[in-house]
């Protein structure tokens, strides 16, 4: 019977959930009980059993018929639902916001749906290839093809925004239209809040020279021309003090000015100066961040960069991002007081009284005003009767700075000022203090590992502009950069060590050493040079350094002059008061020769800016670049990874040729030229 019924469900071709054998076994179940009753009701009575057989024939042919009905509903159901579920789909192939293409190996349109069609503009579009319909469109086709994956990306195309998925083993683009969505994205990231704080150089400095008139003069010149270039971008500039004051700008307003390369630096420079009075401003900006406390934070410290680079520029960067730099195009003005140099001298005294060792470290390859600068910071220690030495290996020096070992050896001075580098890392504790002079780059330290070690105690005395490769949580920072050198800074701490002490700070030797490195910085006190640095050079003279042992210290072998006059051979003018040097690949030709180079071409006449460049090592080649003033060097050289001064840079770049990186400058040069002229 249960079989019976299975044969005839499957002829009935009824649907799969009607086959269940749960569903048969139930019915087999009541017309085995239907049969019974019947059976039984034969047995008790005729009549009463005639009726159960009744019963039971009208239970088969009410299942049957039913069962009939329900597959047939069921099977219409089936029909009915695919049928809609395929026209569905035909629909949404056909109508909905979703660009269809379909193309073959030769890029011939095989297939385009409807809303597709209405942003090709051709109704006769099967079998001509995609980019004679819409070349720009092939083109998008073949970049996806390029990048080798099948996940979308956004690509603008027809003043559209779409979002773009390519199939290349099925010949398929997939267009989806993100305008409005991309409009809303595009308005959120132009409102942004952006933070600015500006900041009047030397004002200070300037008044206290002016009378009331002139300094109200002044004062309302700056602000007027600072409310008017905020009211020209759609800012909201408030005065906080008489030098500072709080720029509010969208991001949209930001890019403008940007894109102006911010021309309120040159307008207030330029219009002071004539005036006699001459201002500067420093800009540091921030944005991109949903903190506006982040925003803030981020803004001051771009303004710190900026004055630590010598003011006179904006520096813009959002917090985690690269900073970007505009202006900076004059020379660094004096503004330090002996006030600053006392405070910092008494500073540094205090957190080496709570040091156990000084570790005094220069750039690679120390030149003489880093060794310099390197033993005033080494005395100042040791007046206060704390261990301190500069980390060098003085088997390994150029060789001025070999001369002075030579000369300090042969003194009666100290024997032990310097130390290796090995040593210094078994000697450090976690009390040590490492100090970083004329540099403040962990690229260029002497030792990396000693900075690793002592990364959260670090001391830096620098008169270079500050980058962004600076420590992050320096103990103390003086970072002077219109000064002419590092020696010209220590020189004044150790000025203000002698009061109140009979102890003599620096012997004869270690004046001349710091005296030469005044020498060799400001080019023999041609560049860079100020009233506080003959101040300074004075100072040195009158406690025993000797401008003859300087001259000695300083002077070239003949191989050096050779090898620089061959490298000054190869200079040609690349731009108008614009030299460079090109040295030759095959050979390794010392920094410091290929810096004298530079300077001497900067000798030269018509020659107002200098770039020499040669090969350091094996895969890195050296550009050392100099000016008179009026082409800013520093910011050619950071379009190439380097920095340094107005008129002093430098940069290292790694795998290329001599040519190639001479090539590379050229371009630098000629986006500096556009930039500026």
């Amino acid at each position: 019977m249960k079989n019976f019924l299975k044969d005839f469900l499957r002829k009935l071709e009824i649907p799969a959930f009607i086959k269940d054998p749960r569903l048969t076994a139930s019915v087999v179940i009541i017309l085995v009980l239907s049969l019974l009753g019947s059976i039984i009701g034969m047995i008790m009575n005729p009549l009463f059993g005639l009726a159960m057989v009744l019963i039971f024939i009208l239970t088969v042919a009410f299942t049957i018929y039913g069962t009939y009905i329900l597959a047939g509903n069921a099977n219409n159901f089936a029909v009915n639902l695919s049928y809609r579920i395929k026209r569905s789909e035909q629909e949404a192939m056909i109508k909905m916001p979703l660009g269809i293409l379909l193309y073959d190996a030769d890029h011939q349109i095989q297939w385009v749906n409807p809303y597709l069609q209405l942003y090709l503009k051709n109704d006769d579009l099967v079998g001509h290839t995609i980019e004679s319909v819409d070349p720009e469109l092939n083109k998008l086709l073949n970049k996806a093809i390029e990048a080798k994956t099948s996940e979308n990306h956004v690509v603008s195309w027809d003043n559209h925004q779409f979002e773009m998925v390519v199939q290349d083993n099925l010949g398929v683009i997939y267009l989806l239209d993100i305008t409005r969505y991309a409009k809303i994205e595009d308005k959120y990231k132009a409102d942004r809040l952006a933070i600015g704080q500006v900041f009047i150089d030397n004002y200070d400095e300037l008044s206290e020279a002016m009378h009331d008139q002139q300094l109200t003069s002044m004062s309302s010149y700056v602000q007027n021309t600072l409310s008017d270039y905020a009211k020209e971008f759609n800012s909201y500039l408030k005065r906080i003090d008489e030098d500072h004051s709080l720029l509010l700008t969208h991001k949209q307003d930001l890019d403008k000015m940007e894109k102006n390369k911010f021309s309120v630096l040159d307008k207030v420079r330029q219009e002071t100066s004539r005036n006699n009075t001459p201002l500067t401003l420093s800009i540091g900006i921030a944005f991109g961040s949903d903190s506006i406390t982040e925003i803030a934070d981020q803004a001051q410290s771009n303004l710190d960069l900026a004055l630590g680079r010598g003011g006179d520029q904006v520096v813009l960067r959002q917090p985690g991002k690269d900073a970007r730099f505009y202006g900076g195009k004059s020379n660094p003005m004096e503004k330090r007081t002996r006030v600053r140099a006392r405070m910092v001298s008494n500073a540094i005294s205090e957190l080496f009284k709570d040091a156990d060792r000084v570790f005094v470290v220069g750039h690679t390859r120390p030149d003489m005003d880093s060794v310099g600068s390197g033993i005033g910071v080494v005395k100042i220690a040791r007046l206060h009767k704390v261990k301190a030495n500069f980390v060098l290996d003085v088997n390994n020096t150029n060789y001025d700075v070999a001369r002075l070992v030579t000369h300090m050896k042969k003194s009666k001075g100290d024997d032990n000022i310097f130390i290796d580098p090995k040593v210094a890392l078994d000697k450090v504790t976690d009390k040590s203090i490492l100090v970083m002079v004329d540099h403040s780059k962990y690229s260029i330290t002497y030792s990396k590992k000693l900075y690793d070690r002592l990364k959260n105690r670090i001391i830096v005395i620098d008169h270079h502009r500050r980058g962004e490769e600076f420590p992050e949580n320096p103990m103390l920072t003086y970072v002077e950069p219109y000064a002419s050198s590092a020696s010209e800074l220590v020189t004044e701490m150790v000025e203000y060590q002698q009061p109140g002490t009979r102890k003599r700070v620096l012997t004869d030797i270690d004046a001349t050493a710091m005296l030469a490195g005044i020498t060799v910085d400001s080019k023999e006190f041609s560049l860079r040079t100020g009233t506080r640095t003959f101040d300074a050079a004075s100072y040195l003279r009158s406690i025993g350094a000797s401008s003859l042992e300087v001259s000695e210290l300083l002077k070239e072998d003949i191989s050096s002059f050779l090898e620089r006059t061959r490298l000054v051979a190869t200079i040609k003018m690349v731009q108008p008061k614009m030299a460079m040097l090109c040295g030759p690949d095959d050979q390794i030709i010392d920094p410091i020769i290929t810096a004298q180079a530079a300077d001497t071409a900067l000798e030269l006449e018509n020659v107002e800016a200098s770039f020499a460049i040669t090969r350091r090592s094996k895969d890195t080649i050296g550009i050392s670049a100099r000016s008179m003033g009026d082409v800013n060097v520093q910011i050619i050289m950071e379009q190439m990874g380097g920095g340094g001064h107005l008129s002093n840079a430098a940069t290292q770049i790694k795998g290329i040729t001599v040519k190639d990186a001479c090539t590379k400058l050229e371009q630098a040069i000629e986006t500096y030229k556009k930039e500026n002229d």
